[in-house]
């Protein structure tokens, strides 16, 4: 089996959109107003041409997406690179795929790539496995709240991707502060 990450084009936005509908339903089915549970193709299309969206494909086939955001989501609390419309087909859970991508994307995109420190994520506490399954990878809750629209509670996660880069960062804010 052959496996390949790269960037997705709008050429990909019809599969894409499969990969995102089917891995979200657990979020519709707890009604959380997440953008990506039912995003439709033009949504999709607009993801891929305003944001950077990676896929990891087995055997030529899309089977996992993630998005580093472009957009200001996460600007007002943090300046790390935020991502986000993270998907797994169904019928590819469970083979490590989820676990690959997001490896790549943190280590290769965000720390090498972007020269970041730390990547930011946002999950619901709702949410039966994703909040502790962040927290095993290392994903740690920067900021808590409740929005009032029937989410719960939400949480900003932070991974620290490049150690050295982030002691160096936090030692410089405390010595200008």
């Amino acid at each position: 089996m052959s496996e390949s990450f790269r960037q997705a084009g709008v050429e990909d936005a019809e599969r894409l959109l499969e990969v995102t509908y089917e891995a979200y339903s657990l979020i519709r089915e707890l009604k959380l107003n997440w953008p990506a549970a039912n995003a439709g193709l033009d949504q999709i299309r607009d993801n891929i041409t305003q944001n950077e969206c990676y896929v990891l494909e087995a055997d030529g086939v899309i089977v996992a997406t993630i998005t580093l955001s472009r957009n200001d989501e996460v600007k007002a609390i943090t300046d790390l690179p935020f991502i986000k419309w993270f998907a797994v087909h169904p019928g590819e859970q469970g083979k490590g795929y989820g676990d690959k991508l997001l490896t790549w994307v943190e280590n290769t995109i965000i720390r090498d790539k972007e020269g970041a420190a730390a990547v930011t994520l946002g999950t619901a506490e709702k949410h039966p496995w994703l909040l502790p399954m962040y927290q095993r990878r290392g994903y740690e809750s920067i900021r808590s709240f409740d929005s009032g629209n029937g989410d719960g509670t939400m949480h900003l996660l932070r991974k620290i991707v490049n150690p050295e880069l982030y002691e160096k960062l936090s030692e410089e804010q405390t010595t200008a502060n």
